[in-house]
């Protein structure tokens, strides 16, 4: 195997709605983000729109 630290890369998959990605708080001892309110609500459209 060989080494291309030259290489750029490309990332196979984009976070930017993620709900993680607008953090809104973070609790202090576990670190567990808290995402903002719309993003809450990005989610559970996102959930309730592909349920089975």
């Amino acid at each position: 195997m060989s080494k291309n630290k030259n290489k750029k890369t490309v990332p196979v998959e984009t976070h930017d709605t993620a709900a993680w990605a607008n953090i809104a708080e973070q609790k202090p001892v576990s670190n567990v983000s808290i995402p903002n309110k719309s993003q809450v609500e990005n989610a559970k459209e996102w959930v309730d729109s592909n349920e089975k």
